[in-house]
């Protein structure tokens, strides 16, 4: 790989906290429908 300008780095840096971000998301709404769901029969968790 060459130098990446400051651009670049700052648009790769962008992109892969969006990317975070979104599977953070996804995995938290995973979990919230899960813990919804685990709300009528609570088990060991919290």
């Amino acid at each position: 790989m060459g130098d990446k300008s400051p651009k670049s780095k700052d648009r790769d840096k962008k992109q892969k906290k969006a990317a975070k971000a979104e599977q953070t998301t996804a995995a938290r709404s995973k979990q919230d429908a899960h813990n919804s769901s685990s709300l009528l029969t609570p088990k060991g968790k919290k």
